[in-house]
């Protein structure tokens, strides 16, 4: 039994109108056939799979299916424009498509466009150079005022229409970030320097093409001085993020440079100056000088990233080496945002700036305004080199030059009727840049037979309700299928009859409510487990289970009962009808020695066991079980040639001349060549083939009798062949120790030949015969 449900059970029987039924999954279909219901079935039996609806009757021009779709507005193509091109306005300039959609979403039915991406050549960029002025920056700040020119020259190679601006900050201007005494506030720094009073930022220098503007401006700025280290630049950064008009930001590339060598103070510091209001991300530059300091706390981390982003910013934060930790965590927290290292003097900013400019813009990341309740979208990029990625990562792109085009396959997916059918927008751009994609989501909660109604129609029981869709949609404090019922009469013994099954005593089979004469069954706790039945006698949670699966993870539970998918049987689907795990080695089920059970072999001969009953510990090998009927049949000679007509006529004899006419393997389902000795001692070759009943041999008729070899020459042969290797061994040894003695006494005849003797007196030469002179002897 295959069971295929495309239309869920169980939240359709709940469906009283069309517009709830399309909201219960994509493919499902409201038959609007006023005609279409027998009796006794509920309203909501309209409501199915349209492939059900047919099949019970209702004509597909009468099946209301609505389907969403996407409508492309605006589709302007990405901009082709070239460095040595004419001129143009910012607005005009083009990187994303299409720009504006409409997508119309039915629930459970993803709708999917692509966006297409590509990086514009000679895009305008807006450049703020935002920089710590306390004390510790008082070298740096001399490098800083030839930035303008320097780094407008360095730019031109990568756009013609850049800005740029200048701002600076120090710290809030109340005890303890500052000193508050009337001469420090004067001159924070000591006596011998002069400084400029404290403050916490100031707009210095609008964004403007003019470098040398930036040189002059920067070089008439002074610097400051504050008590503690961390430093209030999270207040100039909000500020500049806000103050658009004020700073100059056009809708292009926005990078602001954040110049530091010092930590920050973020929300929640400012108690300690007595300061407790939340920063509310608004702008208050007076005179380009930020007046709220005292007022407001330091804005959080997360505010500052919601304005960024609000504001397509580009953060690169050039700090010095101490506190690269530090700004690199905070970078991990801010989206398209970059942390360089500044030298102590700040001399290579330009350098620094340039490469991060480089790394941030060959990244590109999708990011989406907020969705609506129960709306879910999915990104899958199509980046350089056929890359493609889902998920997260399917949100962006590495490695993007000028001119590359990529693209992005976005899905959009609703459940139900989001907004209460309202049309809802959402935005889509990439971070970093101002053009959005804008996608107008309408929802489909509705059939278009729904605006077709007759309100206070007489089929509705004396105009209760509203005939729409083939059925009533019945007004307030009117339920039944045709409105008939008030709800004041739902608990009447009368109708309570009509919703005991068998005449019995339980209402609803007590898994329900009888609400005017129809059981309306109760809904659990668990989404996927349902009652159902005219008496909500039956649900999809009782069935038999197997290893811990309902209906063994095989089959659909349909009131109380399993309904198996194709191949599989039994009361919990866990017998399988498929056979290939039951074949032998030669193809037959259970090697013809079983019967193959749910899968499973079950051997019907004792002897045989294994997976597929192919084992036999007590039986002999193939060849050796049928070589005497095979020697009896061919050669009429071996142990059974006495009784070959009564024991061995169990199979079919096929005779040959030759091993090359065996059958090889492929030619019988399954084949055993055998080598056997005949009674004389001679081989003979034959094969065996068995399928189910049938077992065929082939038998290779002459026989090959092999002569034994001529053992006494062999050993007197190997004999004789010691014997002379040995003589030959020392003949050998003999020679070659001959001809070593007659080297050595030919060498030592030589030597003394050569030899010369020295004939002189050895002085310390003693004689070894001493002469003693006995004194009285006298000579007689």
């Amino acid at each position: 039994f295959n069971l295929q449900i495309l239309c869920p059970v169980g939240d359709w029987a709940n469906a009283k109108s069309c517009g709830q039924c399309i909201q219960v999954g994509n493919k499902c279909g409201w038959c609007t056939d006023a005609d279409f219901l027998k009796q006794g079935e509920p309203t909501s039996s309209r409501c199915d799979d349209v492939e059900t609806l047919e099949k019970k009757g209702c004509a597909k021009i009468n099946i209301e299916n609505p389907h969403g779709r996407v409508k492309i507005i605006t589709n302007k193509p990405v901009t082709n424009r070239m460095k040595d091109g004419p001129k143009v306005n910012p607005d005009q300039i083009t990187q994303i498509a299409p720009q504006k959609l409409s997508v119309d979403l039915r629930s459970g039915e993803a709708q999917s466009f692509s966006l297409k991406f590509k990086r514009a050549e000679d895009y305008p960029i807006d450049l703020y150079y935002l920089m710590d002025l306390s004390y510790s920056m008082k070298d740096d700040l001399e490098n800083v005022k030839n930035l303008g020119t320097d780094l407008m020259k360095e730019m031109q190679n990568i756009t013609s229409d850049f800005r740029i601006g200048f701002g600076s900050f120090v710290e809030k201007t109340v005890m303890p970030y500052i000193s508050t005494t009337p001469a420090k506030l004067l001159n924070p720094c000591t006596s011998d320097l002069n400084c400029t009073s404290p403050f916490s930022y100031k707009n210095v220098l609008p964004l403007t093409t003019k470098g040398t503007r930036f040189n002059d401006l920067v070089s008439k700025q002074q610097i400051s001085g504050n008590l503690d280290s961390p430093e209030g630049g999270f207040d100039a950064i909000m500020q500049v993020a806000v103050c658009g008009d004020l700073i100059g930001w056009r809708n292009v590339t926005r990078l602001l440079i954040f110049s530091t060598d010092a930590g920050f103070h973020f929300a929640g510091d400012g108690k300690l100056g007595g300061i407790v209001l939340p920063n509310d991300g608004r702008c208050h530059l007076v005179n380009n000088e930020y007046t709220m300091s005292h007022y407001y706390d330091y804005p959080s981390i997360a505010h500052l990233v919601q304005k960024l982003s609000d504001n397509n910013i580009q953060t690169i934060f050039a700090v010095t080496e101490e506190f690269q930790p530090v700004y690199k965590e905070l970078k991990n927290l801010i989206p398209k945002s970059a942390v360089g290292t500044l030298s102590s003097d700040s001399s290579n900013v330009i350098k620094l700036i340039i490469d991060a400019y480089n790394s941030l813009s060959s990244e590109v990341i999708l990011e989406n305004s907020k969705l609506p309740e129960d709306v879910s979208i999915v990104y899958t990029s199509h980046c350089k080199n056929g890359v493609s990625e889902t998920g997260e990562n399917g949100r962006k792109c590495s490695n993007i030059s000028i001119g590359d085009e990529v693209t992005f396959d976005v899905v959009i997916t609703a459940k139900g009727c989001p907004s209460k059918g309202k049309s809802e927008t959402i935005k889509i751009k990439m971070q970093g840049f101002t053009e959005e994609v804008e996608v107008v989501l309408n929802f489909i909660c509705e059939c278009a037979c729904h605006n077709e109604g007759i309100p206070k129609s007489p089929l509705c029981h004396f105009g209760n309700g509203t005939f729409e869709c083939g059925a009533c949609r019945c007004n307030d404090g009117r339920i039944g299928q045709k409105c008939e019922c008030s709800t004041d009469e739902v608990r009447t013994e009368d109708l309570d009859a009509n919703c005991r099954m068998d005449n019995g005593t339980e209402i609803c089979s007590n898994n329900g409510d009888c609400i005017c004469g129809t059981c309306e069954c109760k809904k659990r706790d668990n989404p996927e487990e349902r009652y159902s039945g005219k008496y909500c006698q039956c649900d999809n949670f009782n069935c038999d289970r197997s290893n811990n699966k309902l209906c063994g993870g095989h089959g659909e539970c349909i009131c109380r009962v399993c309904h198996c998918y194709a191949n599989y049987t039994g009361s919990a689907c866990d017998c399988s009808l498929d056979t290939s795990t039951c074949l032998a080695k030669n193809k037959q089920i259970c090697n013809g020695r079983g019967e193959c059970k749910c899968g499973v072999c079950k051997c019907t001969d004792p002897k045989f066991q294994g997976a597929t009953c192919e084992v036999c510990p007590t039986c002999p090998g193939v060849c050796a079980e049928h070589k005497d009927c095979v020697e009896c049949r061919a050669f009429k000679t071996g142990a059974k040639a006495e009784t070959c007509m009564k024991d061995c006529m169990y199979f079919e004899m096929v005779t040959v001349n030759s091993r090359e006419e065996l059958p090889q393997p492929g030619d019988e389902p399954y084949i055993t060549h055998c080598k056997e000795k005949d009674a004389s001692d001679c081989w003979f070759y034959y094969t065996y083939a068995a399928l189910n009943d049938t077992k065929v041999v082939h038998v290779v008729t002459p026989t090959e009798c092999i002569t034994g070899p001529a053992v006494i020459p062999i050993v007197a042969g190997v004999v004789a062949g010691i014997v002379l290797i040995g003589l030959a061994l020392l003949l050998i040894w003999k020679l070659l120790m001959i001809i070593h003695d007659r080297r050595e006494f030919a060498k030592f005849e030589k030597e003394k030949l050569n030899a010369k003797w020295d004939t002189g007196e050895n002085p310390i030469y003693k004689s070894a015969v001493t002469t003693v002179v006995n004194p009285k002897y006298e000579g007689k």
